[in-house]
């Protein structure tokens, strides 16, 4: 079995994935709304990926025979001062997701736990590939502000669905 930190920290971070999912459909929305449909779908998108985020966390800790508690979660921030906003709040969360998933591995590292380590590798290949996309985004939407069809041809041009990832940890609700 995984080691009792390791799964407290684990079932923390099931309610930050879900809450990242839930702040994702936020921006998605506020997207929407300015009729904005290719940064909306982008963020559609990254909700969906953390709620599957969410779901591997779940299906590590039932393969592992350990107990799983999904936290409750706070609110989503769902008003935004411009489309810089909601942009920068996403890079800000996958900066702190970054670290969360850093303490996770660091705390499986501490109490040799290996099988834990190894499940964690694949979320920091993860975070590296989020942290840029987001503060990429970050510059364009920075830089064109008061063009939003630039953003619009940026995200249509630049960022393309992720493909299926065949080292992906499994999720739990998904059959093989």
């Amino acid at each position: 079995m995984a080691a009792e930190p390791f799964i407290d920290l684990l079932n923390a971070q099931i309610g930050h994935e879900f809450a990242a999912h839930q702040q994702y459909v936020a921006c998605a929305i506020y997207f929407d709304d300015l009729t904005m449909p290719q940064t909306a779908q982008l963020f559609f998108d990254q909700a969906a990926e953390e709620r599957n985020h969410a779901m591997m966390m779940v299906r590590y800790l039932l393969d592992a025979d350990a107990p799983v508690k999904i936290p409750g979660i706070p609110a989503p921030i769902t008003d935004f001062a411009d489309v810089v906003a909601p942009v920068a709040l996403a890079l800000e969360q996958e900066k702190r997701v970054t670290e969360q998933i850093n303490q996770l591995t660091a705390v499986a590292r501490q109490h040799n736990d290996f099988a834990s380590d190894q499940f964690m590798q694949w979320f920091i290949k993860e975070q590296v590939e989020e942290v840029s996309k987001m503060g990429d985004l970050l510059a364009i939407v920075k830089r064109s502000t008061h063009d939003l069809e630039s953003i619009e041809d940026y995200v249509l041009r630049e960022v393309k669905p992720e493909s299926a990832d065949p080292t992906a940890p499994a999720i739990a609700g998904v059959a093989d």
